[in-house]
């Protein structure tokens, strides 16, 4: 890059550094990021600290980065904000290289005022790190279809260390390197597919035997069996992935705002094709389409999407600067116009009603404070217990974490391989028990109340207390809060495979 291209990014880079960290959240903001919060302080996978498939790379890099900050969820965010900036000036490279300057630039802009990327550089999750692997991946890919091949070990090498931080990228970009062998010689693939393995070797060989080995694969296979397996296009009904299409459409509108109408300049013809990039590009981005599609996807798992970002984000770049090189308006318009669009964008990312917002992160993190305050009004650690659920928000994984004293369990149950469960928390460790043995002081339970406002929730909530006969859980209200509270004898209603069959109450490790 010559100064002003260099200039750009440099401009973009402190834009993204920027806005990342002023709306930067201050409590780990779900459950994943409480799992990997856990991890690092003790990873294994079998317990969820973090979750099956471990993210072996990413946790260790937390740990790095918690030797300066000394709190888990900075460390983690300072990933999320190192990453974003180098997704950025990757975005800006791989646009200068395939349109020129003022796309790349575009490019840039769009990223930088992307809602769901500007969230993602927020928060202590994985997916903006996938952003950028797939931007750097895919620039050295396209450098190799080019007949670069000196890159092939170097493309080689990032996406192994891509799928030492998120796995799926192996199973997402794989393909795109492979595609860019295709004009290398058989000795040069042999080597990149030989640096390839060699990488993955160098991290998971650790990975299992830090993580347990055959006790890591079996809660591998426990967690895709209870979750993604259930909804695949082979054992559902097709109307599913007519749903997961839906919601890729929604994600993308909420990706990129403004930007989203762009296609409509390549509709119209007025910027060129070129063939091998639009192949490229399909190629890029079919892999993750289709397993998003028909194998899984969820709202609130939209940052899976960021890993399409990059290509797209490329070519939003180039339309954008064809707009804005052909319109006939004046140059102070234009600008006014491209401000508009990021302050929509902006807009969305702070108030929108979604939970990627900054309004939804900030009522989020203030109902967990007032948690996190009044709970120990209803009962001291010695003497009560906490009953969580498994939800992405406000679950049994905030309540463990932030309030370590207590004894802490997931409502319900999990099916492993060696049988019915119970996940326990207690002083920021967890375990897995078959029968609850609580200390003989412990009396009583209480319910960790789910988030506020959402009909879902409340809908769940009254559920579990029909398990309940009429009068056994009492209703205490603090700061507001509504707290189920029930004796500890009554525990069996939630947990009944870990009843013994002599009536007597156990939890304990």
């Amino acid at each position: 890059m010559n100064s002003r291209q260099a200039l750009d990014a440099a401009v973009l880079i402190a834009a993204t550094a920027l806005t990342r960290f002023v709306f930067r959240s201050h409590y780990l903001y779900d459950i994943d990021s409480v799992n990997f919060a856990l991890g690092l302080k003790r990873f294994d996978p079998t317990v969820h600290q973090p979750h099956p498939p471990g993210y072996f790379l990413y946790v260790y890099l937390g740990r790095l980065a918690n030797l300066i900050f000394h709190d888990a969820n900075a460390a983690l965010i300072a990933i999320s904000i190192v990453f974003s900036c180098g997704a950025v000036a990757m975005i800006y490279v791989l646009a200068n290289n395939w349109f020129g300057r003022n796309a790349a630039l575009f490019a840039g802009l769009i990223f930088v005022f992307s809602p769901l990327a500007w969230f993602h550089g927020t928060v202590a999750l994985t997916y903006i790190v996938e952003a950028f692997f797939s931007a750097f991946t895919g620039y050295l890919c396209w450098l190799i279809y080019g007949g670069a091949t000196r890159f092939i070990l170097p493309g080689a090498l990032v996406v192994g260390i891509a799928a030492g931080f998120r796995p799926s990228s192996l199973l997402l970009l794989g393909p795109l390197l492979l595609f860019s062998f295709r004009n290398a010689n058989r000795k040069q693939v042999a080597g990149g597919i030989g640096a390839l393995a060699l990488t993955l070797l160098a991290w998971f060989i650790p990975m299992i035997q830090i993580g347990g080995g055959k006790a890591y694969i079996s809660s591998l296979v426990s967690l895709w069996l209870t979750v993604p397996s259930r909804g695949m296009v082979f054992n559902s009904s097709v109307w599913n992935s007519f749903a997961r299409a839906g919601v890729i459409v929604g994600i993308y509108f909420l990706c990129f705002g403004c930007a989203a109408i762009l296609p409509l300049r390549w509709v119209h013809g007025d910027s060129p094709v070129d063939r091998r990039k639009i192949l490229f590009t399909r190629v890029w981005i079919a892999p993750g389409l289709l397993f998003f599609t028909f194998i899984y996807l969820k709202f609130v798992n939209s940052g899976y999407l960021l890993l399409l970002a990059p290509p797209v984000c490329a070519w939003m770049g180039l339309w954008a600067s064809s707009w804005y090189a052909n319109i006939r308006l004046s140059k102070t318009l234009k600008i006014l116009a491209i401000g508009a669009c990021a302050a929509a964008n902006t807009i969305v990312f702070i108030r929108a009603p979604v939970y990627c917002s900054y309004r939804e992160v900030r009522r989020f993190e203030i109902q967990l404070e007032n948690l996190v305050r009044v709970l120990p009004q209803i009962g001291s650690p010695r003497e009560t217990m906490i009953v969580g659920f498994d939800s992405h928000f406000l679950g049994y994984r905030h309540a463990g974490y932030y309030l370590p004293d207590y004894l802490t369990v997931q409502f319900p149950e999990v099916q492993l391989s060696s049988g019915r469960r119970v996940f326990a928390m207690q002083y920021r460790n967890t375990w897995l028990e078959s029968r609850m043995i609580p200390a003989a002081s412990i009396r009583n339970f209480v319910i960790f109340p789910l988030p506020l406002g959402e009909s879902e929730y409340s809908d769940y909530m009254a559920l579990v207390r029909k398990r309940f006969p009429a009068g056994e859980l009492r209703t205490m209200v603090r700061g507001g809060l509504e707290f189920a509270v029930g004796p500890v004898a009554d525990l069996p209603v939630l947990f009944p495979v870990s009843a013994p069959p002599d009536g007597t109450l156990v939890y304990g490790h």
